[in-house]
This record gives C-alpha cells, sequence and structure tokens, in this order.
C-alpha cells in the first residue's frame, strides 16, 4: 500500500510523529512538499516541488504516480486540505473533491453551506472593513467573536467586548491574516474563496471537540472531547478532558448537528475535525475541518474511545471504508493541554525526567525548538507543546497534568 502525503508550504517538522504513525501501519509513505527543506524525508520518498503553484505541484505529483502508482492522497496539514484534493483529483484517486475541500476549509463559504441546510450557527457577517465590523458588532451585540476565514489554531480570533475593542482587534486582526502561517501556507493559483474575517455572535455554552469520520450517508462521532479551557479574551491555552461530560440526549443532539453539517459541507467520505458549542441549550456547529484534529486529539480519542484517526485518513485515502463504530468511550480519564510560554525566540527547553518518564503522562510532544519564533496573542497564537496526562477522574488528571507542566522550563533569548 502506497500513499502520497502532502504539504504545500512545510511546517518545521511538526507532522513527521503523524507520518511515522502512518508507517507504523504498514504504510509505504511518501512525502510531497511544495516549499521545504532539503532532507525533510528519506531521499527515495521525498520530492520538494520548490514552489506551492498548485499546476507545478499537481505536475510533479502525476510524474510520480507514473512510476509508484500512489493508492491514495492524504495531509494532516489545514492548509493543504484544497490542494490535497485537487492533486488526488488529478491522479483520479479518491478525494473529497475540491469544493467540497474549499467549503470546508473556508469559514465564510461553511457557515453559508450551514445556513443554507438549516444548521444552528451564530449569526455572521463576513467583513474587510472596520466600518462593517463595527455595524455587526451593534447589530449582534457584544460579547462578538472576530476571526479569519482562512484560519487556524485560533490564531487572530478575539471575543471583543466592545466597539472600542472591535477597532483595535479589527486593526490587528486584518493586518496579522496577511503573514499569517495558514493562509501564507496555501496553495498559489487555486481559489480559496473570500479572504477576510468573520464577526459572529457569541455562544454561551461549553465547547466540545470530535475526531469523526463520514461515510456515505452515515457520519460517526469516533471520539468526544470537552473544553475545559478557563476562557478570556484570547482562544490560546487549549485544555481538553475525556471522556466527555454529554449526557445521552446532548449527545444524540450533537451527532444529529454534525451529520447534518457535514453532509452541508458536501463530505461523504472524509475523516473530521468538528467542533460544536451550546448555545440556548442547542449545539451550533464551530467548524469541521476535513482532516484529523492536532496535538494529541489522535491519542486522546484511542486511548477513551478507541478510535485511530490516523488509520481512518490511510483507511479513506484509498478508498476503503475505515473500522468505525459510534462514540463509546472506554472509561479512562485524561486531560490534555497546549503548553504556552512568553512570547519571543527560544533558547532552551528543559523538560526534566519527572516528566519525560512519568507513568501518567501519555502525551508529551515539544514542537518548538531552539532559535523558534514564539508569538503571543495578539500578535500570533504559537505554541511549544503539548502535554497529556491520565488519572481515576478529570480533577486527578488535570492536577497531575498542572504540576507536570509547571517544571517544563523555557528560556528565551535577552
Amino acid at each position: 500500500m502506497k500513499l502520497l502525503t502532502v504539504e504545500t508550504r512545510q511546517y518545521l517538522n511538526y507532522y513527521q510523529s503523524r507520518y511515522r504513525q502512518v508507517q507504523d501501519l504498514g504504510v509505504d509513505l511518501y512525502v510531497l512538499n511544495g516549499e521545504g527543506t532539503e532532507d525533510f524525508w528519506p531521499a527515495d520518498h521525498y520530492r520538494l516541488v520548490g514552489t506551492k503553484k498548485i499546476d507545478e505541484m499537481i505536475a510533479c505529483a502525476k510524474e510520480w504516480h507514473t512510476t509508484e502508482q500512489f493508492d491514495g492522497v492524504i495531509t494532516f496539514s489545514e492548509a493543504a486540505v484544497i490542494a490535497v484534493a485537487a492533486i488526488a483529483e488529478a491522479l483520479g484517486l479518491p478525494t473529497i473533491g475540491v469544493e467540497a475541500a474549499r467549503t470546508s476549509r473556508n469559514k465564510y463559504l461553511m457557515r453559508q453551506a450551514y445556513e443554507r441546510a438549516g444548521v444552528p450557527v451564530p449569526r455572521f457577517r463576513f467583513v474587510t472593513e472596520l466600518a462593517d465590523a463595527l455595524a455587526a458588532g451593534e447589530e449582534f451585540g457584544y460579547p462578538a467573536i472576530l476571526k479569519p476565514t482562512l484560519g487556524a489554531g485560533s490564531h487572530f480570533v478575539f471575543r471583543v467586548d466592545s466597539a472600542e475593542e472591535m477597532e483595535l482587534r479589527f486593526t490587528q486582526a486584518i493586518e496579522g491574516i496577511h503573514d499569517m502561517f495558514w493562509v501564507s501556507a496555501e496553495a498559489d493559483g487555486i481559489d480559496l474563496g473570500p479572504q477576510g474575517l468573520l464577526v459572529e455572535s457569541f455562544l454561551d455554552g461549553r465547547e466540545y471537540l470530535m475526531e469523526a469520520v463520514a461515510w456515505d450517508d452515515e457520519v460517526y462521532l469516533g471520539s468526544v472531547v470537552d473544553r475545559i479551557t478557563a476562557e478570556g479574551q484570547n482562544f490560546d491555552d487549549d485544555v481538553h478532558h475525556a471522556p466527555t461530560s454529554l449526557p445521552a440526549e446532548d449527545l444524540a443532539r450533537v451527532h444529529h448537528a454534525v451529520r447534518a453539517a457535514a453532509h452541508a459541507q458536501g463530505l461523504r467520505r472524509s475523516v473530521m475535525h468538528a467542533e460544536v458549542r451550546f448555545h440556548d441549550g442547542k449545539p451550533h456547529l464551530l467548524e469541521i475541518a476535513a482532516r484529523v484534529g492536532g496535538g494529541g486529539l489522535d491519542m486522546i480519542a484511542r486511548l477513551t474511545a478507541e478510535h485511530d484517526p490516523i488509520r481512518a485518513v490511510v483507511d479513506i485515502g484509498r478508498g476503503v471504508r475505515p473500522q468505525v463504530r459510534h462514540y463509546w468511550p472506554t472509561g479512562t480519564h485524561i486531560t490534555a493541554m497546549c503548553l504556552i510560554c512568553d512570547g519571543g525566540v527560544v533558547r532552551e527547553i528543559d523538560v526534566p525526567p519527572e516528566v519525560s518518564e512519568s507513568d501518567k503522562a501519555f502525551l508529551l510532544k515539544i514542537t518548538a525548538r531552539p532559535g523558534d519564533t514564539i508569538l503571543r496573542p495578539p500578535d500570533g497564537n504559537t505554541i511549544f507543546g503539548f502535554l497529556g496526562t491520565t488519572g481515576t477522574s478529570r480533577d486527578d488528571a488535570f492536577a497531575t497534568m498542572t504540576a507536570l507542566a509547571g517544571k517544563i522550563k523555557v528560556t528565551l533569548e535577552d
């Protein structure tokens, strides 16, 4: 079994651990990067195009396909979802299709699709000018949410509590998205849909994340995770707990909403990372990405629900129905967090043995390296890693996680 994985612009070495998981499933994995480094992957399984122009990436993939005969094309990168759909289509391999990929990537097109299908969403307005953002804030009322149409990782996503804050945050966001990796890493020469910002009405309930699978007419919630972050003005310090606290009747309503939203986006055979938030007792869709969730959400899914999102990527990428069931928790409690430090250039990250060797830490991933720049809101939302721990309860796992996280030291350049 041969699969081709794609990054339009290489995101450091972030996805290599995912690639190794794919290999562990018996896949002969080949990597195609539009822009990146020469030594990213073993040379006989790696092509660097040297550009992220979609036509040249497709041409390179086609030429490689003639000799290797790939069974499918996959990605773990949000910025490559549309490009991978186009490449797979050009190679005659399974794909969600470019239109569904674009709708799953661009949050404005996504909101419009949900609205047409009657899927509950926050009120929204696409804006590119401050006057329109202020008008939307006045219409929806404050607090409101401001976010990019082509965002990821909560970069330049703000809770706005007043017209004065809207003016400040709009200026920061509209300028920031021009240099944001998740915009600049998209393939060139392909329609990405409208680019700008969304102003949305505020949803005041709790948030839940799912690793899910769409296969023909059914959608399976493989895992369900509670977001337990203490929220402020920025959505930058994600903390999660599983198994979910959702009662059965609310879980059924979430499943119904996610299924309707996936079909509205045109996703019929796809892995999905879905996020919902309750408001007035009803689940509202925040987004469905046509990829698996980042960080350690794949590990959380396996540990707490016996769902393997990476295996699902492999199966769906080659057009095979994945082994998946509707959500059924194992009973294992975990909490997990993004590791955050002050902004600056990393000099050193020290992880003591009591953290790295802890039998309670199922997830420890340091993604930053010396010399990397950490951006914090309002300039960006860079994290330096992930930590997840097990426990006998949510509180037990959380206490262990915070204690271990406090022992990790980050030194920044002066």
